[in-house]
């Protein structure tokens, strides 16, 4: 599995995933993929330049950060925290929200789903408050942001699964472990309640592409997460079956979204296997 992976990225993948890859599964070093992160910064201490691929432009973002800062806690590297702490905070509202997509993307090709707002939106603040809680950052606007959190959590009533999927990031890493625990267990009902999940039947939500669904292990994809509680292990076990029954021919796995450029294509697919990869390492199926 990891050998046909391995020669999926070295035919396809960008720089970045590639150096990923080497540091997660050949024992590469962590500076190259530090310096394929830092291609993507901007002056402002936040990422752009289509680091995370349905943003094409240059701007700085809070997915792209969100990404970048990921990626660097991934290989144990805070060099860019501060900074990116500090371009979220200027982009963030009153209540300590910060937008899902900012104005300075207007002008530049971006997904449909890129949709510019000001905003503040929980999806886009649990991202980048679970990533600053991964690093144990020390920002004033972070406990503006994690109190926005659990303020629009404890208000869910309805939800999408990328929401929902946010939401687990924000509980798993949020120092209130009580608290998280709590709030995850109404989400998982919520979840179930709402067929948020894709248990087998493949029926996507209103709204979203043929095929288009979460999964268990898109809310769980590693045994210790809060969101493992929702699912049984027979459950667990037969979506992991399914996960690794798709990989493709060529070595990678595909993703459901429209691709709405050609290139996107190309760079989000090495991605989807990269996190495939360690999705089956976390729960055991590959070492």
């Amino acid at each position: 599995m990891i050998e046909a992976a391995r020669s999926f990225l070295w035919r396809n993948a960008r720089v970045l995933e590639q150096r990923r890859f080497a540091w997660l599964f050949d024992g590469g070093a962590a500076e190259p993929v530090v310096a394929a992160v830092a291609a993507y910064r901007n002056d402002d201490g936040g990422f752009g330049h289509a680091l995370e691929p349905d943003g094409r432009g240059p701007s700085s973002q809070p997915l792209h950060t969100f990404t970048a800062l990921s990626l660097c806690h991934e290989v144990g590297d805070d060099r860019f925290v501060g900074g990116a702490a500090g371009f979220l905070a200027s982009v963030a509202n009153p209540d300590g929200g910060v937008p899902n997509c900012l104005a300075t993307a207007r002008d530049h090709p971006r997904a449909p789903w890129w949709q510019v707002s000001g905003d503040s939106d929980l999806l886009m603040t649990a991202l980048v408050a679970s990533v600053l809680h991964q690093f144990g950052a020390d920002h004033p606007w972070l406990g503006k942001a994690t109190e926005f959190c659990w303020d629009r959590i404890g208000m869910l009533d309805k939800s999408h699964p990328y929401e929902v999927a946010a939401c687990v990031a924000f509980l798993d890493h949020v120092p209130d472990r009580a608290r998280a625990e709590e709030e995850a267990a109404r989400l998982g009902e919520l979840v179930r309640e709402q067929g948020l999940v894709d248990l087998g039947d493949g029926q996507a939500p209103v709204g979203y592409a043929a095929g288009e669904t979460h999964k268990p292990h898109h809310y769980a994809s590693a045994p210790d997460s809060l969101a493992r509680r929702w699912f049984t292990d027979e459950e667990i076990s037969r979506d992991l079956d399914q996960l690794e029954q798709a990989q493709q021919d060529d070595g990678g796995w595909t993703f459901p979204w429209p691709a709405w450029t050609p290139v996107t294509t190309y760079e989000w697919r090495p991605i989807v296997t990269i996190v495939a990869l360690l999705t089956l390492r976390a729960y055991g199926r590959i070492n």
